[in-house]
């Protein structure tokens, strides 16, 4: 076989990776300062939150919390509508790049996560530390006018070279900033760029004098698992796998939680600016029926309260209680649903460690290593980000070199990926996409976001009424109502079932109809409303408008969907702007009229009128078309009931230049 090498094609790698280096290393080096700042305010405000402690032990600044709420309601109702997407908004500008993240997300969401923690709400910090790095990212590519392509790079950079500093693990971070976006699926065509900018932001934490907290792991020297040739306990890794089952669960526990809490809240309260006072009297509640070790990030203890429950505590026996991953929960969920700002990333460390300890005592395993590993996989379940998560618990542990010696890597990827599939099509970021379901579920349609997955699911109670009615088997019309998104305004959908038996199976979902779809395409063609057929005489000033002929002969040679669409401002092929009349209509104002059918029908039918459609401006789109059916039911998938005939006209050669795919 001769040998093949295309030098050009090497160089331009080469260019490309000097390009990034340039534009992502000063990117990931502001985010860095940024986010070095932000730690050091953490820092300080959590510091002065517990002096402030009380004979009870609950910080006396507790009590103003909801009056903090108030103020940051007023702040992003005065300043951040445009940001309240937060994280959401940063995935949907590097699915669909648009107008980018406004720069005022990076002050508005530090100040106000910041006064979170200072009054002791229960939040995190990595999605700060996130949309820092993607307001920061997109403020960089406006300046710097980059292509649509190249920001979407730059805002996966931001997201890398925030999270991977706020943490200490760059690996992790370029990894998380490629994985996060779609379920199932990794963009490694961007792993370079975040690499180089993660690295960048996390070594100028470093060189800004802040310290990451370490976490140790000892039990495996005792247990004799280090060997020179790591080796397998067999029953360790099947208490592994079955704790990896309660991690998933809990992730799915807190996104659940989370987004109904949001929902009751803004029916609670039609004002979003008091809602996080509501949020701030139920912490405060919490926190006095329960224990103030729940507030605030809860890494490590009070130094008034050395017994607290925290992160770090959760590695050692007695550390935790069999439930303080659920008031961590609970605390987390009633604090960021009511409107308070901060992540869900370091609350997720606390949940999994914290269960992980429960679980370690249950089935009697190793207490740091199961809170080692609840610490990663819940965030991989909740996330849905398992091979981040694996090499977050390997960067977390590198500083223990033993541990490569004893399997631990596969504990780590067994309790990552489990939770990961064991959580379902559920998340904290409901912009994210599922690029590959899960299970390969049929019931989800392609490339949807958990935003719309969650409508598709049936309601809790409503699963076990349809379960309770499936295995009575009475036969009786049954009614699934998906529920409604936080964010959408669209109103509840009904699906009337026929006397088909409920049955569970495949993935567990409850819909009995199923979506089919086919590649059709759509063809749009602009003209003025007053525009007529063109050389036709007198007798063309009596005949119908263009649109009217292009419409009844679409509807004659069996086109699937034909219409017009009136505009009221806008031109076309690069005439004049025209803008509707207050009182007299605008004949000259820009009209389209819309076909959708079969590609092949579609060329076909502009190709035999082309005299109708000659010099317009014509631009074709693929789609899908859907059929909803039961399941099992075969489905005719033709879109056409009359397809046109294969006619062979001769029409002008420009035609086909019009047709623009």
């Amino acid at each position: 076989m001769p040998f093949r090498w295309n030098p050009r094609e090497h160089i331009a790698l080469g260019q490309y990776v000097l390009k990034w280096m340039i534009i992502g290393a000063p990117a990931g080096a502001v985010v860095g300062s940024s986010v070095a700042g932000f730690l050091w305010a953490l820092d300080k405000a959590t510091q002065i939150r517990w002096s402030t402690d009380t004979p009870l032990g609950i910080p006396w600044l507790l009590f103003l919390l909801p009056l903090a709420g108030i103020s940051i309601g007023l702040l992003y109702h005065l300043f951040g509508k445009s940001v309240e997407g937060g994280n959401n908004l940063i995935m949907e500008q590097i699915h669909e790049p648009g107008g980018g993240v406004p720069s005022r997300m990076a002050p508005l969401v530090l100040i106000s996560t910041v006064v979170t923690h200072l009054f002791g709400g229960s939040a995190g910090r990595e999605g700060t530390a996130v949309q820092m790095g993607g307001s920061i990212a997109s403020t960089v590519g406006r300046w710097i006018r980059l292509t649509q392509i190249d920001t979407r790079t730059l805002l996966m950079c931001g997201v890398a070279a925030g999270f991977g500093a706020v943490f200490g693990t760059p690996l992790t971070g370029a990894i998380f900033a490629v994985e996060v976006l779609a379920i199932g699926l990794v963009d490694f065509q961007a792993i370079v760029p975040c690499l180089i900018a993660s690295i960048a932001g996390d070594w100028i934490v470093r060189a800004w004098g802040i310290h990451h907290t370490s976490y140790h792991i000892g039990s495996f020297v005792h247990m004799n698992l280090v060997q020179g040739i790591p080796q397998l306990d067999w029953l360790l890794l099947g208490k592994v796998a079955i704790a990896a089952a309660a991690f998933g669960l809990a992730s799915v526990v807190f996104a659940e939680l989370a987004h109904g809490l949001r929902r009751v809240f803004k029916w609670a309260i039609p004002w979003p600016i008091f809602r996080p006072a509501l949020g701030g009297i139920i912490v405060i509640g919490l926190a006095f029926a329960v224990a103030p070790d729940y507030l605030g990030l809860g890494v490590t203890a009070d130094p008034h309260r050395p017994n607290q429950v925290t992160i770090l505590s959760s590695f050692h026996e007695g550390g935790a209680t069999y439930w303080s991953w659920w008031w961590k929960i609970l605390f987390t969920a009633v604090t960021l649903s009511s409107g308070f700002k901060g992540g869900e990333v370091t609350p997720l460390f606390f949940v999994g460690a914290a269960l992980g300890n429960t679980m370690a005592r249950i089935l009697h395993a190793p207490v740091d290593l199961f809170a080692g590993l609840g610490f990663v996989a819940v965030f991989a379940g909740a996330t849905n980000t398992p091979l981040a998560c694996t090499v977050m618990g390997i960067e977390l542990f590198a500083g223990q070199p033993e541990l490569i010696h004893s399997g631990f890597v596969v504990y780590v990827a067994t309790a990552c990926f489990l939770a990961y599939l064991l959580s379902g099509h559920s998340g904290v970021y409901l912009s994210q996409r599922i690029g590959i379901s899960k299970a390969f579920s049929s019931d989800l349609p392609p490339d949807t976001s958990l935003r719309n997955a969650r409508e598709l699911l049936p309601r809790f109670g409503g699963f076990f009424s349809e379960l309770v009615n499936g295995l009575s088997n009475n036969g009786d019309s049954k009614t699934v109502r998906p529920e409604s998104s936080e964010d959408s305004k669209q109103p509840k959908v009904n699906v009337e079932m026929n006397d088909e038996p409920f049955s569970i199976g495949g993935n567990g979902m409850s819909h009995r109809h199923k979506v089919s779809s086919r590649e059709i395409g759509q063809v749009r063609i602009y003209m003025a409303p007053r525009d007529k057929r063109k050389g036709t005489g007198i007798k063309g000033f009596f005949s119908k408008p263009l649109y009217q002929e292009i419409i009844d002969a679409a509807k004659t040679d069996g086109i699937l969907n034909a219409m017009a669409h009136h505009t009221h401002y806008g031109y076309s092929g690069k005439g004049k702007i025209q803008s509707n009349g207050q009182e007299i209509p605008n004949s000259n104002l820009n009209l389209c009229v819309e076909l959708i059918g079969d590609r092949e029908h579609l060329e076909l039918f502009c190709r035999r009128h082309g005299d109708l459609l000659k010099g317009r401006v014509i631009v074709y789109k693929h789609m899908e078309h859907w059929d909803i059916h039961e399941h099992g039911q075969k489905v005719d998938l033709e879109v056409s009931d009359v397809p046109i005939a294969e006619l062979d006209v001769d029409v002008e050669d420009d035609v086909d230049d019009k047709i623009a795919e």
